[in-house]
């Protein structure tokens, strides 16, 4: 695993879920030469359509197309996300390696149970990823992240902010396309809620936020915390 330091550190279940929820961001601070990093917590292994080694070669795929510095698998149980010491641990150890400034997880509150499962352990990993007596496999000194948010997969719920995907709302399309596994129907492929027009949802979505703070497409996030806006009433910075 790299040791240079990650401005932005993003967390799924499943490879792809990042994507879903805040591809067109990552590929906005790509752009603008942010050092992005993505970590997928399970092999998607039981996923009814492709293989682990497909969704891998997707993964990656959908990685390039978005910019993406860094991306890795912790390997854990796919519909084993359960909270617990020993995956805190592992994940800990992920941040404290990539020392990312900000962290982006799921929203808790999804149809998938891995999803929200995947928020309570990050959460708890980033927390105690800080904490000086806190020990992880490899040793690695703390680390203190500035921010964690959230970004949705599954619904649609009123965002506590949102960024401008305007002008990144092609590649975030591109870079879904790439999981053909999951999202192309074919004669072969078991039919999911994947397979059927879940792309065109999600682009109707960003679309409806866009709506929201009048612009064509945005991505909406949850925070726990309140955001400090660094300008006065007049838009002009301080």
């Amino acid at each position: 695993m790299e040791n240079k330091s990650l401005d932005i550190l993003a967390f799924g279940a499943h490879a792809d879920d990042v994507e879903i929820g805040m591809g067109g961001t990552i590929a906005k601070f790509s752009e603008q030469g942010k050092r992005i990093g993505i970590c997928d917590l399970t092999d998607a292994g039981l996923s009814s359509n492709g293989t682990i080694e497909l969704r891998k070669i997707e993964a990656m795929n959908a990685a390039d197309i978005l910019g993406v510095a860094f991306r890795t698998s912790l390997s854990l149980p796919d519909r084993g996300l359960y909270l617990t010491g020993e995956y805190i641990k592992l994940i800990a150890g992920v941040i404290r390696q990539l020392k990312p400034k900000i962290v982006f997880a799921p929203y808790f509150e999804d149809r998938h149970p891995d999803h929200g499962n995947c928020a309570r352990l990050v959460e708890e990993a980033v927390f105690s990823a800080g904490i000086r007596k806190f020990k992880t496999d490899q040793g690695e000194a703390p680390h203190r992240v500035e921010r964690m948010y959230f970004y949705m997969i599954n619904g649609f719920h009123k965002p506590d902010f949102t960024t401008d995907i305007s002008h990144q709302i092609e590649k975030k399309l591109e870079a879904l396309r790439a999981y053909k596994s999951q999202f192309e129907r074919t004669e072969e492929s078991f039919d999911t809620p994947l397979t059927n027009g879940y792309i065109e949802t999600v682009e109707a979505r960003e679309k409806m936020f866009g709506k929201l703070v009048g612009i064509p497409f945005a991505e909406g996030f949850k925070s726990k915390v309140p955001l400090l806006i660094d300008h006065d009433l007049l838009g002009e910075s301080r």
